[in-house]
């Protein structure tokens, strides 16, 4: 079997590669301005760079790779920055989703795509309204939320135009070694900076502890997309969350049971965001039913395994 995961170079990628890799499948892992370390990736993979937006390299290496499957991840992911750059952010997220599709159509019309959605397409959310379901109305708040309802909108019209196979995922939070710039990857890394003396306050510095989160391992979400495309209804969209919802608070407090040292907390009033959602939580339902995926990775194993990463590479 073989497989194009596009944006290998981002945090999933290099997980879903290497994930792909154990499970014997031929890889190209294609990636552009990294966001993580791709000395990660398994040295197995054909690992290639490719501006997704470059309609002809994405259609070099699919003639001439041919794969069974395509996991599309490749994306300006960071809502920030599609408020600062919007033409890069539509550009590589929706022009890069068509050029997939169409080197698709050109070349091999049989090959299943795995299109990455985001929980961001749903927008602002009450708590009275989760977790969320898959036929809520989608109204994002930043141009990143709206490419990828625009990647939701392609596949879709490829496949019921093309007969293109593809499933969309809906990601909620997802985090694990080698994340950077989220809540849990924030709080590990300066909690080992703590430990190492890099930081010498012991001062654990946080932003709002009372937002509200459902967190899912990356190496869940890896497994989730695997059995996507060989379990899931071809045309259709799932949501992939955690199924327990942690307010910020209570991630503190595991990792306060997690590390051998004591600190306090500094709230930095630089990092509390007045458009932080309350709540982040959607129900995976759908999805559990049609593939039979559970969440198996407790978050205090995944916070554990960070820990320890920060510990190797800082």
């Amino acid at each position: 079997m073989k497989a194009w995961v596009t944006g290998a170079g981002g945090f999933i990628g290099v997980h879903l590669v290497n994930y792909l890799i154990e499970k014997n499948y031929r890889i190209l892992a294609t990636h552009y301005n990294p966001t993580t370390d791709i000395n990660g990736i398994s040295k197995k993979a054909i690992i290639n760079e490719c501006d997704i937006r470059d309609r002809e390299k994405v259609f070099s290496f699919m003639r001439e790779f041919m794969p069974d499957k395509i996991f599309h991840l490749a994306a300006q992911s960071y809502p920030t920055v599609s408020w600062e750059n919007p033409w890069y952010t539509l550009e590589s997220n929706v022009i890069g989703t068509i050029n997939i599709f169409e080197a698709v159509k050109h070349f091999n019309k049989k090959c299943k795509i795995l299109n990455a959605g985001s929980s961001g397409e749903y927008g602002y959310v009450s708590e009275e309204e989760v977790p969320i379901h898959e036929d809520r109305i989608l109204k994002p708040l930043h141009p990143y939320g709206v490419s990828k309802v625009a990647q939701e909108l392609l596949a879709n019209q490829y496949f019921q135009n093309f007969e293109i196979p593809s499933i969309t995922i809906r990601i909620f939070n997802t985090t694990g070694p080698r994340k950077v710039s989220d809540v849990c990857s924030d709080f590990t890394k300066r909690l080992i900076e703590i430990e190492k003396g890099i930081n010498k306050g012991k001062k654990l510095r946080v932003g709002n502890l009372k937002t509200k989160r459902a967190i899912t391992d990356v190496r869940d979400l890896t497994r989730a997309f695997d059995l996507a495309l060989d379990k899931a209804t071809i045309g259709e969209t799932y949501n992939v969350s955690g199924e327990k919802v942690y307010e910020i608070n209570e991630i503190v407090n595991i990792l306060r049971n997690l590390v051998n040292f004591k600190f306090e907390i500094w709230q930095d009033p630089s990092l509390i965001r007045t458009t932080d959602e309350p709540i982040i939580y959607g129900d995976s339902s759908k999805f559990k039913k049609e593939t039979g995926w559970e969440q198996e990775i407790q978050l205090e194993k995944t916070l554990k395994d960070m820990l320890d990463y920060w510990r190797e590479v800082l």
